[in-house]
């Protein structure tokens, strides 16, 4: 195979595309890319084996590419991906059940309150600064909150 007049054995060039894909699918992950690099790491180790002629390997890599990402795409929706900490990037989430300092009085239903070392917005009953509540749920970025019982 030449590439930019210089010759190369085709498998190099399949197992670098693989090696390629797989640093792509590292970078932007998408659980994508990986299918099609495993693709072009077989064509690599079946071009190292069996000569076949560029377009005969361009045709094994668009086959093996299809047939990958079909069963990938199938394997994982029969076992779905779950996060080792779900609320990972739901900091409101992980407010719900704390307990908070009101730093601004709550009054008509709206202030702050103090959770950790940030401020939240926050909804709930009237409350004056230093009163402890606690977080029931969450609307965006703004905590509600209840007097503790």
């Amino acid at each position: 195979m030449t590439l930019l007049g210089t010759t190369y054995d085709p498998h190099w060039v399949w197992l670098a595309l693989g090696l390629v894909l797989a640093v792509g699918e590292m970078t932007i992950p998408g659980v994508f890319l990986i299918w099609m690099a495993g693709a072009a790491v077989i064509t690599g180790l079946v071009t190292w084996v069996v000569p076949l002629s560029v377009p005969l390997q361009v045709v094994l890599f668009a086959v093996l590419s299809m047939a990958a990402v079909f069963i990938g795409r199938n394997w994982l929706r029969a076992n779905p991906i779950i996060a080792a900490d779900p609320m990972m990037n739901d900091r409101g989430g992980r407010a719900v059940g704390e307990t908070v300092l009101v730093t601004t009085v709550i009054e008509g239903g709206e202030g702050r309150v103090k959770l950790g070392d940030s401020e939240w917005i926050a909804k709930g009953p009237d409350a004056e600064p230093g009163t402890r509540m606690r977080v029931t749920a969450h609307d965006g970025s703004v905590l509600l909150v209840e007097h503790l019982h």
